[in-house]
């Protein structure tokens, strides 16, 4: 199976669409980071409160991105667009587990919606024809 998968990301929000023997499929993930608490409390022993803060956010970042993984690992073709960083931090997630190799671009790309994201994951991977119209 020839699976080719784009995605959109940025640290809150994953959109992958998978395109595999002429079928698309869409995918959402979300980090709920917008719902991570960015403050804690001191507690004995484990160090300065952003030192606790900043391993909370870095593991439940690593659990988004383990995340995504999971859903384009057979994937035989990936790109990847998004604003800021979180393009960068997948592909060094996909380098740890040997699938960078895969990686066909980055690329910077602004909010866009899921329709949005889905046309452009089309145009650098268009639907191959079922039939091969060529004529000898």
């Amino acid at each position: 199976m020839n699976k080719r998968v784009g995605l959109w990301l940025d640290r809150n929000k994953a959109v992958i669409v998978s395109i595999a023997n002429n079928i698309e499929a869409r995918r959402i993930i979300t980090s709920d980071m917008e719902h991570y608490v960015l403050y804690s409390t001191i507690v004995p022993g484990d160090g300065s409160p952003e030192n606790i803060r900043d391993r909370r956010f870095w593991n439940h970042l690593g659990e988004y991105y383990a995340k995504i993984v999971e859903h384009i690992r057979d994937a035989t073709e990936i790109q990847i667009f998004g604003p800021e960083v979180a393009k960068y931090e997948l592909e060094k997630h996909l380098e740890k587990e040997g699938l960078a190799i895969h990686i066909v671009s980055i690329e910077d790309a602004e909010k866009m919606t899921d329709l949005q994201v889905g046309i452009k994951v089309q145009k650098r991977f268009p639907q191959r024809s079922r039939f091969d119209l060529s004529y000898s």
